[in-house]
């Protein structure tokens, strides 16, 4: 599924925000695992914590390119790491977790991004972004030191939910990464965020959905799945719990079509932009 254009912000405010109304679950999650076995943070028991789930078929707004007052009938909203929460509704934290955006490339330790048989760093051409390499266990806690502490800056701030981007990167990696790897990663980004009282959202990869719960995953955010028809992936693996964002006017038919009825909805104009922005897009049906 071809990316969309969102700008990506990077740094911390503290506020607070919750919905009292969202299902509490006790969850397990579950360490990741690959063929070669894992050690430390990757073999530890899983742990038990209390988290709220996004309600169901709720009105979402979409806002990881800068905050803005949530519409009338809103009750789920998503924004960036470097935003605060809307007060009284579901806020989901996006936080960019398995690549290097070009403004923190250097902040990563060189032996954390992914290089090629030629030693060149892999980059993601659509957003000119580093990948991080996850292809052992060691490197992975290594990444994950460094996630997690946004993940506890997200908790902090009262969100209620997580969502960490680009799952799908090894895709992008020109085999040097797998679907295993990713799992592994994402399990020891969800234990702690479970520890923190934070829901886990799946970001796309349709692929890894039937690997939810080795991942430790409880609600999916996807990108057109209606233009992709791909809902009915993610419906089934996660219950119906399904935040969707199209990017036309076609992708948001589709959806509200076949599966308006169980499944948030929103249109946004792919740089995600303000109320007042030109370009601005935001419809719902």
């Amino acid at each position: 599924m071809p990316r969309t254009g969102v700008l990506r912000a990077a740094g911390s405010r503290r506020s607070a925000g919750a919905l009292a109304v969202a299902l509490t679950v006790t969850v397990s999650t579950l360490a990741g695992c690959d063929s070669g076995g894992g050690s430390g943070a990757e073999a530890r028991s899983p742990r038990l914590a209390a988290v709220r789930l996004p309600p169901r078929h709720a009105g979402f707004d979409y806002q990881i390119g800068g905050a803005y007052p949530p519409p009338e009938g809103v009750r789920i909203v998503s924004r960036d790491r470097s935003d605060a929460p809307a007060p009284g509704l579901y806020n989901i934290c996006y936080v960019n977790a398995f690549q290097a955006q070009p403004e923190e490339r250097a902040s990563w330790p060189a032996g954390l991004l992914l290089r090629d048989a030629r030693g060149r760093v892999v980059i993601d051409g659509d957003w000119h972004e580093a990948l991080l390499d996850l292809r052992t266990p060691a490197k992975r806690e290594r990444a994950a030191e460094r996630v997690n502490r946004w993940i506890d800056g997200c908790a902090e701030k009262g969100f209620d939910a997580v969502e960490p981007d680009n799952y799908d990167s090894y895709t992008r990696s020109g085999h040097l990464l797998t679907a295993a790897d990713a799992t592994a990663f994402m399990a020891l980004l969800s234990r702690h965020a479970h520890a923190r009282h934070l829901a886990v959202a799946q970001k796309n990869t349709s692929g890894l959905a039937g690997a939810r719960r080795r991942a430790g995953l409880d609600f999916a955010v996807t990108e057109e799945c209606g233009q992709y028809d791909e809902c009915g992936v993610y419906a089934k693996a996660f219950d119906d719990r399904v935040l969707d964002v199209e990017y036309t006017a076609s992708g948001l038919r589709s959806a509200v079509a076949h599966w308006g009825d169980r499944l948030s909805v929103v249109r946004r104009d792919r740089a995600v932009s303000a109320p007042g922005s030109e370009g601005y897009v935001r419809e719902v049906r």
